[in-house]
């Protein structure tokens, strides 16, 4: 019955409609409870001219409070630096051997990390990560000499974000079970490192819209006058 009266919640729902930040997250609250925790994601439109590459907005961000979410490493390491991934608890360390583990495809990993010295060797994967979004990248913190605090970032709830269609750049930033204060935090510091990342080419009003949803939810805009 609560998931009848929901579906029929949804067909009124007005997608543009605006929200505080406080309605929104009553309103995902008051959303059918899952067999699973739902992730709270966001959705934010810059002004920004996506076909120019020097207006593209990528990067990663080590959130304030974690995401309560297990994520698999793959560590792509030199015999010298194993010990270190091993302590940062990365879940799988290797060279070459784990091209040879990975190059069918059978990927059993969520994020993969290595060095600037292994790229030529992680490359060999370009065509089973690249397509998966998978592949090291230095703007996303996983290509770096530092794979120990590397590891460490992703394990903590690290979200990785690029601009995607109509300039529109998304990411989980939270749990549905989490605090209010944190989910907040953790979306105040997701805005302010768009910001710091705004393309000095990219002229008048840089975030134009913000929308927060769950897994199965809609998308609830909020009103962007507090950013």
């Amino acid at each position: 019955m609560k998931e009848t009266r929901y579906k029929k919640d949804l067909a009124k729902f007005d997608a543009e409609k605006v929200y505080s930040f406080d309605e929104v997250l009553e309103l995902i609250a008051g959303q059918p409870k899952r067999k699973f925790t739902e992730s709270v994601d966001v959705a934010v439109k810059l002004g920004i001219d996506s076909k120019k590459s020097d207006q593209n907005v990528r990067g990663s961000l080590t959130l304030p409070h974690s995401l309560g979410k297990k994520i698999k490493v793959a560590v792509f390491i030199d015999d010298d630096k194993a010990a270190e991934a091993k302590e940062a608890g990365a879940d799988f360390i290797g060279s070459d051997d784990l091209v040879e583990k990975y190059k069918d495809g059978n990927i059993d990993f969520d994020v993969a990390v290595t060095t600037p010295s292994m790229m030529k060797t992680v490359s060999k994967l370009a065509k089973v990560l690249g397509p998966k979004g998978l592949m090291p990248n230095p703007k996303s913190g996983t290509v770096t000499d530092n794979v120990g605090q590397a590891i460490k970032d992703v394990k903590h709830g690290q979200v990785r974000f690029k601009t995607e269609q109509a300039g529109v750049v998304q990411g989980t930033i939270a749990n549905s079970s989490m605090e209010k204060e944190k989910i907040k935090d953790n979306l105040d510091s997701f805005v302010t490192e768009l910001k710091r990342l705004k393309p000095a080419s990219s002229k008048g009003l840089y975030i134009k819209a913000i929308y927060l949803s769950t897994t199965m939810g809609p998308g609830y805009r909020i009103d962007i006058s507090q950013y």
